[in-house]
């Protein structure tokens, strides 16, 4: 019997996000983390010695190692297009953190750059390994709801002025963004994911209770490429905070997602999963209350992509869609016009 081979991993950024990856990789049979980087070099050695790695300050000598095989990179968001196509370019496979890059053009480079060099490609949207999500995908795919007429997001979260005061590239549209680009992403992610490809979007943002140059209030009205509806509310300004919820409208039924649970059920000839506990939800409020258990399900997702040469559940593709339709709802905000998503970015004649 052949013996399992081991993944060497690297990470580049020593933040809370990179607890979360350490974390998972510590799970995994067969992965093993070999070193981490980070520009604050007390932090690296800290990981290190309690790791038992290796550490550098300059992530360019951690991608140049012949033993790393894939890279999490856990840096802040405005980093992550630089540094990824650092990442790809030494022929290393990339699991980046969202968002994948802070606009598409720098995402669509990542994706091309991913397929020139024959490596994977994977942006952390970890809800999607959820229990509940996983079950209300199969009935999407089976068409137990029938068509999809309209499909609701909401994320009334909450962050104080302190959390963005605490880094000056935090609440930026460069380097951070806002509730649409920062938390509502794996919403965003999710809501693409059952509904499809976004035709055009009307958008509106505001910075109501924050000082900070991105918006702490998104909202946006979708028509996808299937016909169908959907709504986005993503804040940090509703106190104390809430669940993220999805609800999903058909022609023959209705599902209703609030946090880690189902709320309601209506799917003709196929009863509600019982058995689904994806444990608590973390995120509402502390963006570090979070469990590590689903990054280590889509860890071992991307493990299983390389080894097979399938497609990872979630693609740079992915990652590229849900910033692209950030962005338009940006342009749209501006423009106070319905946009095209992936168009000329004038205003949509429908």
């Amino acid at each position: 019997m052949s013996a399992i081979k081991t993944w060497n991993f690297g990470i580049i950024g020593c933040g809370t996000v990179a607890d979360f990856h350490i974390a998972a990789i510590n799970q995994i049979e067969g992965a093993r983390l070999a070193a981490v980087s980070s520009r604050n070099a007390d932090k690296a050695r800290a990981i290190a010695e309690w790791e038992q790695c290796d550490w550098t300050s300059d992530y360019k000598t951690l991608i140049g190692r012949s033993d790393i095989d894939i890279v999490c990179l856990t840096t802040s968001s405005g980093s992550h297009a630089r540094i990824g196509l650092d990442v790809l370019n030494a022929g290393k496979h990339l699991i980046v953190e969202k968002p994948i890059a802070m606009n598409s053009a720098d995402a669509a480079l990542l994706v091309r750059t991913a397929k020139e060099r024959g490596v994977k490609l994977s942006v952390i949207s970890q809800r999607r390994f959820e229990a509940q999500h996983q079950a209300v995908k199969r009935v999407l795919e089976e068409g137990a709801l029938g068509k999809l007429l309209l499909a609701e997001v909401s994320l009334p979260f909450y962050r104080s002025q302190a959390y963005y005061d605490s880094a000056d590239w935090r609440g930026t549209l460069a380097e951070d963004g806002g509730a649409l680009m920062n938390q509502g992403i794996h919403s965003i992610d999710l809501l693409l994911w059952f509904a499809g490809e976004a035709r055009t979007v009307f958008g509106q943002v505001a910075t109501q209770t924050h000082v900070m140059e991105a918006e702490d209030l998104g909202l946006a009205i979708i028509q996808f490429k299937s016909g169908a509806f959907g709504t986005i509310m993503a804040s940090t300004s509703i106190q104390p905070g809430f669940p993220a919820s999805l609800h999903l409208y058909g022609e023959k039924g209705t599902i209703k997602l609030e946090g880690t649970s189902i709320v309601h059920w209506t799917v003709p000839g196929r009863d509600e999963p019982k058995w689904i506990h994806s444990g608590a939800y973390g995120g509402v409020s502390d963006p570090r209350s979070i469990a590590a258990d689903l990054h280590q399900s889509q860890l071992i997702d991307v493990l299983t992509a390389i080894e097979t040469g399938v497609e990872p559940l979630v693609t740079g593709e992915d990652g590229l869609r849900a910033v692209q339709l950030v962005e338009m709802i940006y342009a749209s905000a501006a423009q106070g016009v319905r946009l095209t998503v992936g168009g000329s970015g004038q205003p949509d004649p429908r």
